[in-house]
């Protein structure tokens, strides 16, 4: 009997196929499949199906049926359910297009509109078949390296390492789109900057010098904004045959780097001078970069230069060639882009290897990207921008040459929230090539949600925020901010209308070395909560830049030089936002009308603001928290415990809180911890960072 069932369903969808075409299977099974062996002529039948429906049509029909089985291409699947919709409309329960498990090549994005859209009763997703891995591939692999043999090239190569490094013709591998490197950075914005090598899944290294760590500019005597700087030493001598030399550097500032073109180098003079408009901030005595692009400087196992008027790779590979996997990025826009899409889902998928973005998202409702694995890519991750109830889920993300998920969403003229969120995923190795301001989460707009996530191994930031009312909460952050100073962890600042967001039950440890804050409330962020969060070896616990209506209440700081900071600068070093000289703060509050409702009907202190001595940090509270084996409180500009308008009481800061295990990193307090007796309430630690659920199967080993 069970057989027979087999028979007569296997018969079924070949008599659906004939009978009904591509839609009618759809129609009639509620799925298709897409294979990189299908056919865009075929139904979209599975694999399997596809065989049996053979042999049973044989034994049915007496005739060789038609060929038949998987789709090639998303594209022909998307059309496909349109063309479904049209005729006879989705299939009740919804429709799921899978797609089977190999190299799925992009060289355009998938583009997914309103038209594509499902319904909450019906919802379309895309998503690997069970079990099979799949990648979108924006790149190539490439293989046929050979030894260097022509005489120049060898010339410019450090004769220790001539016989280390291969060549590939990369028009011959049918490839002549390199891209071109761009100015990219703080203040340059993210942009697609060509080809890049990867190697058995990791990022190689653009001939560089040094190595590693930085060079310094020696001196400025054209000034700061002189667009040139001097170097020490004789390194540059070596370059005169490169013409496209790039410098990456934090060049004023440890908080904003960029990278600028060469102009021209004076070796006699040992002056570099750059190509407008110069680094952001201009050039000073001891700033810090390195030289990329420059062909003599490949000297390192994974290194790699590109000549592009010849169209020649050139690469030190960091192990053999034979059964490793060489790819190049090719696809300078994102892979998948939905558009104004409601009811549609992305799961189970890779996106790998492209110049630009992984997804973006704009607009839409009821979205899902989930259980997706985003790595090696050049811009940000996932990008999701407007709608509501859009989110990412369950995914990994790194390798990424800026940040990994981009959450915006709400109105912030009427503060209607928007519902979307970035839970449960597992980001790290993050701002690999963009290196501050592209954190693994940046949330904006109206009431969007961060949690759950894992983050670490970051030149700068966690997650950035803008706008109001986010909660940022359960998520586990460590080793970010390993590059850079005057950072946090979290970060957000300079705009008093930013108000209603939460920052609760987080673990923020072993962050980077030098200036370096857990919670960065800076330029006066204000009506923050602060709660229930442990920050473990950062500068500052939270740190509170001039702002006011903030709470700090129930946060446990270990070993930070201090836990708590509260400046009021709008009186000390920034006192020039309030004498007329900026006018940033006012324009930003004017520009959502934050002194009206709604905003006053739901932060009611914004009707007096300005009238309430503005440049004053005032009403913030810093109660009931815990600090341990560091210096606690650290107050400036005038600021004291005593002072009318700052609430400092019922902290823990002497003695022992009763840790389950600090040597250990467990700051779970003990039933019988003293800081209960003042009211402290349990922080959650079991429920901080991934879990298990059906995108999320299994957790990464620690």
């Amino acid at each position: 009997m069970k057989q027979n069932a087999i028979s007569l369903t296997l018969m079924a969808v070949l008599w659906g196929v004939q009978q009904w075409g591509t839609a009618g299977y759809a129609a009639a099974f509620q799925q298709l499949y897409v294979s990189p062996n299908g056919n865009d002529h075929w139904s979209g039948s599975p694999p399997r199906a596809r065989a049996r429906a053979r042999t049973n049509a044989e034994m049915f029909f007496q005739e060789e049926p038609m060929t038949d089985g998987p789709l090639a291409t998303l594209e022909q699947a998307r059309d496909t359910i349109r063309a479904l919709k049209e005729s006879e409309g989705l299939p009740a329960g919804g429709l799921t297009v899978y797609l089977c498990g190999g190299v799925h090549s992009r060289g355009k994005s998938f583009e997914l509109t309103a038209q594509d859209s499902g319904t909450a009763e019906a919802p379309i997703v895309y998503r690997a078949c069970e079990g099979e891995g799949v990648r979108l591939m924006g790149g190539k692999t490439v293989t046929g390296f050979k030894p260097v043999s022509d005489p120049a090239v060898l010339k410019r190569i450090e004769e220790p390492y001539r016989d280390k490094i291969l060549e590939l013709d990369l028009k011959a591998s049918g490839i002549t789109d390199y891209g071109t490197l761009k100015p990219r950075g703080f203040g340059r914005g993210s942009k697609a900057a060509g080809l890049e090598l990867f190697f058995q899944g990791k990022p190689m290294t653009l001939a560089r010098w040094p190595n590693t760590g930085w060079a310094r500019i020696a001196s400025v005597p054209s000034g700061k904004d002189g667009g040139k700087f001097c170097y020490e030493g004789d390194r540059p001598a070596r370059w005169a045959d490169s013409d496209d030399v790039w410098l990456h550097g934090y060049w004023t500032w440890d908080w904003a780097e960029s990278y600028e073109k060469v102009q021209a180098i004076d070796t006699a003079a040992k002056e570099i001078a750059t190509a407008p408009p110069h680094g952001v901030y201009g050039y000073k005595a001891g700033g810090r970069f390195y030289v990329l692009n420059v062909l003599e400087e490949l000297d390192a196992p994974g290194e790699w230069y590109v000549d592009r008027k010849a169209g020649m790779l050139y690469f030190w590979p960091p192990a053999p060639l034979e059964g490793a996997e060489t790819t190049v990025s090719l696809l300078e826009a994102p892979m998948v882009t939905l558009d104004d899409v409601s009811h549609v889902s992305i799961q189970d998928l890779g996106f790998e290897r492209s110049r630009d973005a992984g997804l973006v998202m704009s607009g839409g409702h009821h979205n899902l990207v989930a259980g997706c694995t985003f790595a090696n890519l050049g811009a940000f991750a996932i990008s999701i921008s407007g709608g509501q109830h859009n989110g990412v889920t369950g995914c990994d993300l790194y390798y990424l040459g800026d940040g990994g998920i981009s959450v915006t969403g709400g109105n912030r003229q009427t503060l209607t929230p928007a519902g979307n969120f970035a839970t449960n995923n597992n980001i790290h190795d993050f701002s690999m090539t963009v290196r501050t301001y592209t954190p693994a989460v940046q949330v904006s707009g109206v009431g969007n949600r961060v949690a759950n996530n894992l983050i670490y191994n970051a030149p700068h930031m966690a997650i950035g925020l803008g706008g109001n009312d986010h909660i940022i909460e359960l998520n586990e952050i460590h080793h970010v901010c390993m590059e850079t100073h005057d950072a946090g962890a979290f970060y957000m600042g300079r705009d008093w209308s930013q108000r209603g967001n939460v920052v609760r039950y987080n673990y923020m440890h072993e962050l980077g070395h030098g200036d370096v804050q857990a919670i960065y409330l800076d330029d006066w962020t204000s009506g923050v909560v602060v709660f229930g969060n442990v920050c473990h070896g950062a500068r500052r616990g939270v740190l509170v830049g001039g702002g006011r209506d903030n709470t700090i209440e129930n946060n446990i700081f270990v070993q930070c030089v201090h836990g708590v900071h509260i400046d009021q600068r709008g009186i000390g070093w920034a006192k020039y936002y309030f004498d007329g000289t900026t006018t940033t703060l006012f324009d930003r509050l004017e520009a959502v009308n934050g002194t009206q409702p709604p905003y006053t009907d739901r932060y009611p202190e914004l009707a007096t603001l300005l009238d309430d001595d503005p440049a004053l940090a005032k009403h913030n509270k810093v109660v009931r928290n815990v600090n341990f084996d560091g210096g606690w409180l650290e107050l400036y500009d005038g600021l004291t415990e005593s002072t009318q308008y700052l609430t400092i009481k019922d902290n823990f800061t002497e003695g022992d809180p009763g840790f389950v295990d600090a040597d250990k990193l467990d700051f779970r307090l003990k039933e019988d911890s003293p800081v209960f007796k003042l009211g402290f309430q349990r922080i959650p630690m079991e429920k901080i960072g991934l879990y298990k659920d059906e995108y999320r199967t299994r957790l990464p080993e620690t």
